[in-house]
């Protein structure tokens, strides 16, 4: 093919694929399609992706096509695969020129690169990395920078490989080039320093070439290296990150946050802390030389003044981080025989026992509650204003789950220090004081979160009785922070010390607190999940439960009304689940209201699937609480799991679970078939096909139609069943096997007669089981169990059987009766089950002559 003139056709039609006309563009889209195979294809696309005065969509559609092509054709053994002598020749012009001049086509080129890397770099591409390293030397700006971004997406490539070889490859790789890469990036480092201080407008392109040399050389120094601690240039590196890092800092800070380097110098900051996260991950040992030093950087920038005014988010974020990994560090921790631990475990942990000193300790754990666990004004005002869709917006998660890992590594040092600052906030707080209020809040987020750890040091019962009882019972309005605090602190400590007796008291005011429409917020719907941490024990709740019960849940049913957020009903069905889960049949004479409500709040959901399984978990329990009285909500019931496990609808992807549970608890809890529940059952087929998890709730669901009503079940939808069990039994594990063959034999036991007639397909797979001499147990004992049963209950069915076998394999019918015989008696040991036994005696037994 001649590749000008392919590349004239090829470019026109890309053009017509490029088109928003559908007439033109699904014609030129089946031609690109067939052409994908054909030699020169390839060539004419990166003549056209490469010509920079062509149309960009064009350009743009000829990349991700090759980038397709790459996938599918390039290796030999590919169907199809691209000869070799046009690899040679695509791989020549991929890096003939570093002069792209649109950034996401120059990005997409870069990962062409270094995909065909992975497949033929160094064998057969040997001159792609000196190509490379001769390109990020030139002195034009856009060649350096477009041979940098392929530079760094071929380093990122093949360092993912995970073969040894390759891995070996990538380790001569790194340190034949670390040294350039090192002194790359501090040119470019040191250019940019200088440009943002003279104000060269340059000074972004110099950071973004800083930034794409520092990724290379975060690769390498992560993957290049197996021992990386006794290579100086990298621990050199290393060393350089944290110097480097002040001086991106201070830099941040003086630069103009409206400033166009701005955001790009946070990325790249954030980049330097992830090199260190990298490396601390991948490297644990190697990184001990780096312990103190990590460890004075993070805790002076982020609990010390030095931060102020130079952190910003994310970098809290990373260096929190930084400090939780190295205190979780397994190899950081020596076993409780310290002469078992390797000597670098010893050193690691002697640094961490000399950097956490009591004093370091005290001063994190006063900083991490009181200053990054308090709300902020925004926060605050953003809850005045929107009660229920309110959510900490700073970096809290981060900081509990610092603040958990150094609280249960240090305990002892550092319960003392929370203890004092709860007792320095004994009594009710002063409203009008804003600051207290919020630093109470914070204090007893970190009592909440350390429950389990404060044990043997907290008499929370006395302190809910002294102090937490009178505080829910404040009624100011700017209160309402510590309320929904203190509810939530008990929610928490619940579970881990709280004396049965002082419940009623708590229930007491949890009715209070639901009662005062003001108060309800998404904040405080959160407490009430006091109730799903509640005993289980039946007796405590008839004692202590029950007489809230009407109250409780008539509020919550009223707050499943007024709350509008879909995160915050859910929240409340949740709860309202877990009190009809606990309370069982206790529940009827106070479901009548719901059981109106919910098809309205179904039909609003209907663009929210979550919600929905909120729904039905509600439902599954409601149905259990009910009885045989959930009959009476059929109507609104059966569409609702006709929907959810109909899996050509869409949101069976998200209802199926549930939907299959609400299914199996409405067949146990039904007193009699309808024809509407038996309807349902034409959604089996295709879960069954589908083969899912969800396949034994299935099994569940078809023992349960066969024991609520056999011979209509069976009349209506044994082919179908059965046809579909003959299919999974050719592809079912031995356990999938035993399964379905339990599900026969509940049939042959309801309906001796219809059973057999009705699964008549399946039993010779049975009987010829049992003649080849099945050789798992479990497989046997089934096989030999549904044989009995037919034998036994319908011994003129089995006559026939054996008569259909024997025919099948021209061979005698006794001759086939004494084989399933011996084989019978020779693994009566494989039935473990007494019932089963018992069965294949009685069944042996009927075979024996008589004067009947």
């Amino acid at each position: 093919m001649d590749i000008s003139c392919a590349s004239v056709v090829v470019l026109q039609t890309l053009t017509q694929a490029s088109s928003q006309d559908t007439a033109v563009l699904k014609p030129a889209e089946e031609q690109l399609k067939q052409w994908e195979t054909q030699p020169g294809f390839y060539s004419a696309l990166l003549n056209i992706f490469t010509n920079h005065t062509l149309d960009v969509n064009v350009r743009w559609l000829a990349v991700l096509y090759f980038k397709n092509g790459i996938d599918r054709y390039w290796r030999r053994i590919a169907p199809h695969a691209i000869s070799e002598e046009e690899k040679s020749s695509l791989r020549a012009g991929l890096i003939a020129n570093f002069n792209e001049p649109v950034n996401q086509i120059a990005t997409q080129i870069g990962v062409l690169i270094a995909k065909v890397a992975r497949l033929d770099c160094p064998r057969h591409w040997p001159e792609l990395i000196p190509t490379l390293l001769e390109s990020v030397k030139v002195q034009d700006d856009l060649r350096q920078h477009r041979a940098l971004l392929a530079f760094y997406h071929v380093t990122k490539t093949l360092s993912s490989k995970k073969l040894i070889a390759d891995k070996k490859l990538f380790q001569d790789l790194a340190s034949g080039i670390y040294n350039f890469a090192c002194s790359l990036w501090n040119h470019h480092t040191d250019t940019f320093l200088q440009q943002i201080y003279t104000g060269d407008a340059a000074a972004i392109n110099s950071l973004e070439r800083t930034s794409l040399s520092l990724k290379v050389l975060r690769k390498l120094t992560v993957h290049g290296f197996v021992e990386p601690h006794k290579n100086l240039e990298v621990m050199e590196f290393l060393n350089t990150v944290f110097e480097r890092l002040k001086q991106f800092l201070e830099c941040r800070r003086q630069v103009n946050p409206e400033s166009t380097c701005s955001e790009k110098l946070e990325k790249t900051i954030i980049l330097f802390t992830k090199v260190l996260l990298d490396f601390l991950d991948y490297h644990p040992f190697s990184f001990i030389s780096l312990i103190q030093r990590s460890l004075e950087f993070a805790v002076s920038y982020i609990f010390t003044g030095a931060g102020e005014g130079v952190v910003f988010e994310r970098f809290i974020v990373q260096c929190m981080n930084l400090i939780k990994m190295i205190v979780k560090n397994d190899a950081y921790k020596p076993a409780k025989n310290t002469e078992e631990s390797k000597p670098e475990t010893l050193e690691a942990h002697k640094i961490k026992l000399c950097f956490f000193s009591y004093s370091t300790l005290t001063e994190i754990c006063r900083r991490l509650v009181s200053h990054y666990f308090l709300l902020t004004p925004e926060e605050l005002s953003m809850w005045e204003e929107d009660p229920e869709g309110f959510v900490e917006i700073s970096a809290e998660p981060c900081t509990e789950v610092l603040f958990l890992d150094i609280f249960h590594e240090y305990s002892q040092t550092l319960t003392p220090v929370l203890l004092e600052m709860v007792q320095n906030l004994h009594g009710p707080s002063d409203v009008d004081n804003t600051v207290e209020l919020v630093i109470k809040d914070a204090v007893y987020n970190a009592v909440g979160l350390a429950a389990y750890e404060l044990f043997d040091s907290v008499d929370f019962d006395q302190w809910f009785n002294n102090q937490l009882l009178a505080e829910l019972q404040v009624t100011h309005i700017r209160y309402k922070l510590i309320r929904r605090r203190v509810i939530w602190l008990i929610g928490q400590w619940i579970s881990v010390k709280f004396k049965s007796e002082l419940r009623p008291m708590l229930y007491e005011a949890i009715l209070n607190l639901m009662q005062d429409q003001d108060r309800v917020s998404k904040s405080e719907t959160n407490c009430f999940g006091i109730f799903a941490q509640l005993p289980k024990d039946p007796f405590v709740w008839t004692e202590q439960f029950v007489p809230y019960l009407e109250n409780i849940f008539s509020l919550l049913f009223h707050l499943l009304q007024e709350v509008t957020e879909c995160d915050t009903k859910m929240h409340v069905l949740h709860v309202i689940s877990c009190v009809i889960e606990r309370v069982g049949m206790q529940i009827r004479p106070y479901v009548g209201c719901l059981v109106q409500y919910l098809p309205l709040l179904w039909k609003q959901s209907e663009d929210h699937n979550m919600l929905r399984c909120a729904i039905l978990t509600t439902l599954i329990h409601l149905v259990q609480g009910l009885g045989a009285d959930s009959k009476n909500l059929y109507p609104f019931l059966l569409p609702i799991i006709q929907l959810s496990t109909d899996v050509s609808q869409p949101p069976h992807v998200y209802l199926l679970e549930d939907g299959l549970e609400l299914w199996l608890v409405t067949l146990e809890n039904s007193p009699s078939i309808t024809p509407e529940l038996l309807g349902i059952f034409q959604n089996m087929s295709a879960l069954l096909e589908l083969g899912s998890e969800n396949v034994k709730t299935c099994f569940q669901i078809i023992n349960a139609y066969i024991f609520l009503t056999s011979s209509e079940f069976l009349q209506n939808f044994a082919a179908v069943l059965c046809q579909s069990f003959c299919e999974m039994m050719q592809d079912v594990t031995t356990e999938g096997q035993v399964q379905v063959l339990k599900v026969v034999e509940n049939a042959l036991k309801v309906n001796p007669v219809l059973g057999p007639q009705m699964f008549q397909p399946l039993l010779p797979f049975v009987l010829k089981g049992i003649l080849d001499g099945e050789k798992y147990p479990v497989v046997m004992s089934t096989y030999l169990g549904i044989a009995g049963r037919v034998l036994l209950q319908n011994a003129g069915f089995f006559s026939s059987l054996l008569n259909q076998i024997a025919l099948e394999l021209s061979q005698e019918m006794d001759q086939i009766l004494g084989n399933i015989i011996e084989m019978w008696v020779d693994r009566m040991d494989n039935i473990t089950q007494p019932e089963r036994r018992k069965l294949s005696a009685l069944a042996l037994l009927s075979l024996l002559p008589s004067e009947n």
